[in-house]
């Protein structure tokens, strides 16, 4: 199981696709207030989530809330700012996997305590950032691929034969 921890997420979109990748992956989704967005039942059903039944969510107050809940997570911080690729990691099993808010990433005082843990996706000089949704979908795959993909379908002939099953019996 991956954890994937959005800090402050400003964007709504961005955290319904990192959402939708926590459910087709089976990773936990763990936000840190404030949200820049409401997350209530009706706020969810109002959007369109029809996979948010899918996703394990817990939220929490603060960072300090979050380590007082979760104390000595096996964490990885995705920053612009690290000189080690995030495919050079080595991911394990419960693994916590940190994202910042969109406009300024995660706290300074967060990186600067865990220096070590810090990684970043190759990208150009001039570009500034990726979008939040597509670095947790880089990050979370090559954590599952490093695990072998546990528990997600590995077999996509089976899954095309099941598929076009599917079709021939409408």
């Amino acid at each position: 199981m991956i954890n994937i921890v959005l800090v402050e997420p400003e964007i709504p979109m961005n955290t319904g696709n990192v959402a939708r990748t926590c459910a087709a992956t089976g990773s936990t989704l763990h936000l840190i207030e404030p949200l820049g967005f409401d997350i209530s039942d009706k706020a969810v059903k109002r959007a369109g989530l029809d996979y948010w039944h899918l996703v394990d969510v817990h939220v929490y107050a603060s960072l300090d809330d979050f380590f007082a809940r979760n104390p000595q997570p096996d964490l990885w911080l995705t920053t612009t700012r690290s000189a080690r690729r995030y495919s050079d990691a080595a991911y394990r099993d419960g693994c916590w996997l940190f994202f910042g808010k969109e406009t300024a990433g995660l706290p300074p005082a967060l990186l600067q305590r865990y220096p070590e843990r810090c990684v970043r996706l190759p990208m150009r000089e001039e570009a500034r950032s990726l979008n939040l949704a597509n670095t947790v979908a880089a990050v979370t795959y090559e954590a599952l691929r490093q695990l072998d993909f546990p528990g997600l379908i590995q077999d996509g002939h089976r899954a095309w034969e099941e598929q076009k099953a599917c079709v021939i019996r409408r």
